[in-house]
């Protein structure tokens, strides 16, 4: 194919897109609130008449400079949404065109009201509360801050006592996707993959099925931790095509764990760790992408493409979510891997300029026009 596969994705999406409609994803487990945040480094008025930090380097070096003293930083609310990787994700698949069921921690006992049109629309089974994400969010980079207790609550009983056995195998049964997301804030999570893996799957038919899989920055899990949650995950292969996504940063930790070199940070090298990765674990396809482009190997083979640059993007919180759904969508209608690569870095540059997840066709024409 073209080193330029822009055209190639075009023709792809024309001549496939249309089936997107009979694909059914299931998505789990997570669910939060986010609080987009500004940091303020000066005001120059009320309100919104203010200048924000430049970067996380400015940030950071205002809080250095506090060691040992104090400092008062403004946190500005912009707004507030839903949130965790599930629902952001989930969300992009519908605008995409799949059908999504959705079950995960959307508040219990009742749906939280930022929740309920979403609960709506993906015929959502509620686990639990949802966590808090203060979001800071950066020109270039985003920090974090969670309040993910709620997800405590999150467990394979819990699971199927919500969902009810014979709900969940039916579930499982007609999803072609399978994307279960965010394993670092859901304690749980890998003893609800395991249990899938050997109480669920296996009274399952035998027809394809991709399952997704996304960590969400293990940084805070231990090694022990995340080698184990890697090899639960690759598993899975036995009952599908395996994808494990990860962005720049979770490539580093999972190559870490892994054995597998990592030091530059190029489009070869990021190709590379791919397959390295993929071997490791005998995945079907690893996906690594970082915020100027995506590398993704498969037993075929290796590709990097570049991004789409944004240099004031609208929002960035939910940029990654977005690039799993587009990957996803192009792998279910059976595009080829630079293509899916492709779909999935525009997804993504569409969401942060335009802040809403694009539908197949603003795709295209985002790739006409970048």
């Amino acid at each position: 194919m073209p080193t330029d596969y822009k055209q190639a994705t075009l023709e792809e999406l024309a001549r496939k897109g249309d089936a997107v409609s009979t694909k059914l994803a299931l998505v789990g487990f997570d669910g939060f609130i986010d609080r987009i945040i500004h940091a303020v480094a000066q005001r120059q008025g009320l309100g919104d008449k203010y200048t924000p930090f430049p970067g996380l380097a400015a940030f950071g070096e205002r809080i250095a400079a506090a060691s040992g003293k104090s400092t008062n930083i403004e946190l500005f609310l912009e707004r507030e949404q839903l949130g965790g990787n599930g629902p952001l994700m989930a969300r992009a698949l519908m605008s995409a065109g799949l059908g999504v069921r959705y079950v995960g921690a959307l508040g219990r006992p009742s749906v939280h009201p930022i929740f309920q049109d979403f609960a709506r629309r993906t015929q959502a089974v509620s686990l639990s509360n949802p966590g808090i994400t203060h979001a800071l969010e950066f020109p270039d980079g985003k920090l974090m801050l969670g309040e993910p207790a709620a997800l405590e609550e999150l467990t394979f009983a819990r699971l199927m006592e919500s969902v009810g056995e014979g709900a969940m195998l039916d579930l499982l049964s007609r999803a072609h996707l399978i994307a279960l997301v965010n394993w670092t804030q859901t304690p749980y999570m890998t003893e609800i993959l395991e249990g899938l893996l050997t109480k669920a799957l296996p009274m399952l038919d035998q027809r394809p099925r991709h399952f997704f899989f996304d960590l969400a920055d293990p940084a805070k899990r231990l090694r022990e931790e995340l080698l184990a949650a890697l090899r639960v995950m690759a598993r899975y292969q036995n009952f599908g095509q395996v994808t494990l996504g990860l962005n720049l940063s979770e490539s580093q930790q999972v190559a870490a764990v892994l054995g597998v070199a990592m030091k530059e940070i190029t489009p070869d090298s990021l190709q590379l760790a791919a397959t390295r990765i993929r071997e490791k674990l005998d995945a079907g396809c690893v996906v690594i992408h970082p915020i100027n482009g995506a590398a993704c190997a498969t037993r075929e083979g290796a590709w990097w493409v570049d991004g789409p640059h944004c240099a004031q993007p609208a929002i960035t919180t939910g940029g990654g979510d977005h690039f799993n759904a587009g990957f996803a969508t192009a792998q279910l209608l059976g595009l080829p891997p630079p293509c899916c690569l492709t779909v999935g870095v525009s997804v993504s540059g569409f969401y942060v300029r335009n802040a809403h997840s694009p539908s197949l066709g603003e795709i295209a024409s985002f790739l006409h026009t970048e």
